[in-house]
């Protein structure tokens, strides 16, 4: 599999994550009085957030990613829903 494929899915899996982390946990906590969702959640999460560090610096070495397309996917993935953005634009690249 390439590095790129194996971007793509850690983005998406981190998006999801991010998404039940903000939607589902958070609410569960605050709301419902449950911050052992958040503790669980958090820590997926952040086990993600240094998969897909990982995974793009190594993505953008095989397919040569430049500074701005990393940044810009860098900075999709701080943003809920970003991540899937980003797997349309990834998706693009790959066809082209």
């Amino acid at each position: 599999m390439s590095e790129l494929k194996k971007f793509k899915f850690v983005n998406k899996v981190e998006g999801i994550s991010f998404i039940i982390l903000l939607f589902i946990a958070m609410p569960l906590k605050y709301q419902f009085g449950y911050p052992i969702a958040t503790k669980i959640a958090g820590m997926i999460h952040g086990l993600l957030v240094f998969a897909f560090i990982y995974q793009i610096m190594e993505a953008k070495k095989e397919a040569g990613f430049t500074l701005k397309e990393t940044a810009l996917y860098s900075l999709l993935s701080l943003i809920p829903f970003g991540s899937f953005y980003t797997d349309k634009l990834l998706s693009k690249k790959m066809v082209a």
